[in-house]
């Protein structure tokens, strides 16, 4: 049983023929003419997808780069021992990079987008995941060379590992002047590289690959000890990104639940909400009625369920359904005026009550002015109104005019005279309700 299992996954009997292997890594790293070409095509387009946020314009980028030979040919040459491979491989590296770099950062200086959309940003914070990435990538990549049966793993390692995204980064970060951008995609590059080329030397060395140069034990110790220094640089930052991304992470997975447990508070519903996941940092922003101290404490609070520090936690007010102190001042301010005014309005209407009161106190003296130039005899007058009520309903039926002449002695007025009074006195007083009498002077 154990014997088949080992057969299964023995890679003895796959292997190609040593010298071929050697000959494939040597073509490998050369950049020169075809491949050179092919390269600086490759990252100008995938920092054209980078630039518009394509991802298929970006894995086809990857399938055409042919930046992983001299990657693989650094790991391979340090496991055989053959010093020269190794200068060869660095050297046509630092001239691929270089290109690379010159290329991409000369597109992103020319493009009219310069807004760094989400796969280029997705570049810029290499993690622990991307050491697996790359490690395994590289384990598929030197495996896929060294076998007989090679197949689509080598493009299928280009997209893993991502070598030319980075690159196209790092190109876009120095033609922006944005240097974490720079720094970020660089060092998720060197990530790369460096577990590739590790990658490369395992493999190499658990097949067994011949040596083609003996080496002082001295010397093979002081390399190994550079290559664990190298690892340990290149590796331990990502280790702390990683950790820092995983708590990231769960800060945001709590902060989601936590502004969804406060969406509806007393009548006010949440507008936006903002996680700062890097900074442990929410912002909500509420509409609704006016929040007091109390309520915006009682909010902050409950973060502590969702084991969330509420330092980082702020309320505000975007929208209030309740005017601010401003415009109620305003308000009462309009609303005294309109008391002013009804009360102005009242008081002229009194007036006027006052002054038709006073008018017929003096209605009879204006009478007895009017028509006693016409009848002498006519002394004094009296005026008065008088109201009618009805004994079902108590209420006023009628009002009737009252006027009585007081005439001197002997001086009386005849039928046709007193008729004319009588007509003069409706017309006056607009009305046909009008009791009248006549009585002399004793």
């Amino acid at each position: 049983m154990i014997r088949k299992l080992l057969k299964y996954v023995n890679l003895q009997s796959e292997i190609e023929n040593f010298d071929e292997i050697h000959q494939s890594i040597e073509k490998g790293i050369i950049f020169k003419g075809t491949n050179l070409w092919i390269l600086v095509f490759a990252i100008i387009i995938a920092s054209v997808g980078l630039n518009t946020n394509s991802t298929a314009v970006i894995i086809g980028a990857m399938l055409i780069s042919p930046l992983m030979g001299p990657i693989t040919g650094m790991g391979y040459s340090i496991a055989i021992n053959d010093h020269v491979l190794f200068r060869r491989s660095i050297k046509n590296f630092t001239f691929a990079v270089g290109a690379s770099l010159v290329a991409s950062t000369l597109y992103f200086m020319i493009s009219p987008v310069s807004n760094a959309q989400s796969e280029l940003l997705a570049r810029t914070s290499p993690t622990i995941y991307d050491v697996l990435i790359a490690l395994f990538g590289g384990f598929a990549g030197i495996i896929a060379i060294s076998s007989k049966n090679k197949g689509n793993v080598i493009p299928g390692v280009a997209i893993a590992t991502a070598l030319m995204p980075p690159l196209c980064t790092a190109g876009y970060g120095l033609a922006t002047g944005q240097l974490n951008f720079f720094f970020g995609a660089f060092y998720l590059f060197t990530i790369n590289t460096v577990c590739i080329a590790l990658a490369s030397t395992v493999v190499a060395q658990l097949l067994k690959f011949p040596i083609r140069s003996n080496i002082e034990d001295i010397r093979k110790k002081r390399i190994n000890q550079i290559i664990s220094v190298i690892l340990t640089i290149t590796i331990l930052p990502s280790i702390y990104l990683g950790y820092k991304l995983v708590q990231d992470e769960k800060f945001t997975i709590n902060a989601q639940r936590y502004t969804e447990s406060v969406s509806i508070y007393k009548g006010n519903y949440l507008l936006k909400n903002e996680i700062k996941a890097d900074k442990k940092q929410i912002h909500l922003i509420y509409g609704g009625t006016s929040f007091t101290d109390e309520d915006k404490k009682n909010i902050i609070d409950r973060a502590l369920d969702f084991q969330i520090d509420t330092v980082g936690v702020k309320v505000e007010q975007g929208l209030s359904f309740e005017p601010d102190q401003k415009d109620k001042n305003l308000i009462q301010e309009n609303s005294l005026r309109q008391e002013i005014n009804r009360l102005t309005i009242l008081l002229k209407e009194n007036e006027l009550k006052t002054d038709s009161i006073k008018n017929r106190f003096l209605l009879g003296k204006q009478l007895l002015l009017e028509i006693a130039p016409l009848y002498p005899q006519i002394e004094s007058c009296n005026y008065s109104e008088g109201f009618t009520y009805s004994k079902d309903t108590a209420v006023q039926r009628l009002k009737t005019n009252v006027v009585i002449f007081t005439l001197k002695k002997k001086q009386p007025l005849n039928t046709k005279e007193k008729d004319k009074i009588e007509e003069w006195l409706k017309k006056r007083l607009s009305t046909n309700l009008i009791m009248m009498f006549f009585q002399e002077n004793n």
